[in-house]
């Protein structure tokens, strides 16, 4: 009987330990939801990148930032120094993975070993694996979100909060001709918006622009972590992002693809 007194103290001991947050198996770390919107780890993200270093898209630039991202136990590494200039998906990625980085170690977040060897993998083409999803032109961003089920995909400069990814369009051209910009979103001044990407000419850094300046806008808030270990189901490439590098596309065809609401 005493045994069972104790048993029982210790099982409603552990229960009001678990419920206080002090005590917890890796699963429910996992699953532990933030207590702050995701965006607030983007914006923490933004603050750990340097300032300037230069903005180059050449081919080069990117094949030195693939060369500096790795995986160390369960937290990318991304050696700036040795990528040198930067470019604005490429820079925007990084904050995206520094975000990750953030939710793992405040532990709502545990991607497995697959999963981290896909995102740290950015040595590939426009529409292939995770980076190339990103990196493509058009709604790269906004296609992967919608692939992973992680958030949502909006135009709305009402709904826009900082902390956003943000696809700008110069033209009215989306694809093989298009001329674009992907930024985190910091909110807007009157008639400017307020971004953080890779700028030309400094690099790393926040920039302002006219409204009146941009064709289309295409806003991206990542909103479920617990769906970024779907990265390991993704497909090795996806053809509707590949086929941007060289085709022109409707922005009903984005639309469509990318589940995209007002």
């Amino acid at each position: 009987m005493k045994n069972s007194s104790n048993s029982r103290a210790a099982f409603l001991r552990s229960c009001a330990l678990a419920a206080l947050g002090l005590l917890c198996s890796c699963s429910l770390a996992q699953e532990a939801p933030p207590t702050t919107p995701l965006n607030t780890y983007v914006l923490a993200a933004i603050k750990a990148m340097p300032g300037g270093k230069g903005y180059d898209a050449s081919q080069a630039t990117v094949d030195r930032l693939a060369a500096s991202v790795t995986v160390r136990g369960s937290r990318f590494r991304a050696d700036l120094d040795q990528a040198a200039a930067s470019f604005c998906s490429g820079a925007t990625y990084i904050v995206f993975l520094r975000t990750l980085d953030l939710l793992q170690t405040k532990g709502h977040l545990q991607l497995s070993e697959a999963a981290l060897a896909r995102y740290a993998n950015l040595g590939v083409k426009d529409g292939e694996e995770i980076f190339g999803r990103w990196n493509a032109n058009g709604p790269g961003t906004a296609k992967l979100f919608a692939e992973l089920n992680c958030g949502s995909n909006f135009t709305s400069y009402e709904k826009a909060l900082p902390g956003d990814f943000m696809k700008i369009w110069w033209t009215d051209e989306i694809g093989g001709r298009e001329r674009g910009h992907l930024v985190v979103y910091l909110g807007t001044e009157g008639k400017k918006i307020r971004y953080w990407s890779s700028n030309i000419p400094a690099g790393y850094g926040e920039a302002t622009v006219a409204k009146s300046k941009i064709k289309r806008v295409l806003f991206s808030r990542l909103e479920r972590h617990d769906r970024l270990e779907k990265a390991t189901s993704l497909s090795p490439k996806n053809t509707f992002l590949a086929d941007m590098l060289t085709k022109p596309f409707t922005w009903e065809q984005v639309v469509r693809e990318c589940r995209i609401t007002k």
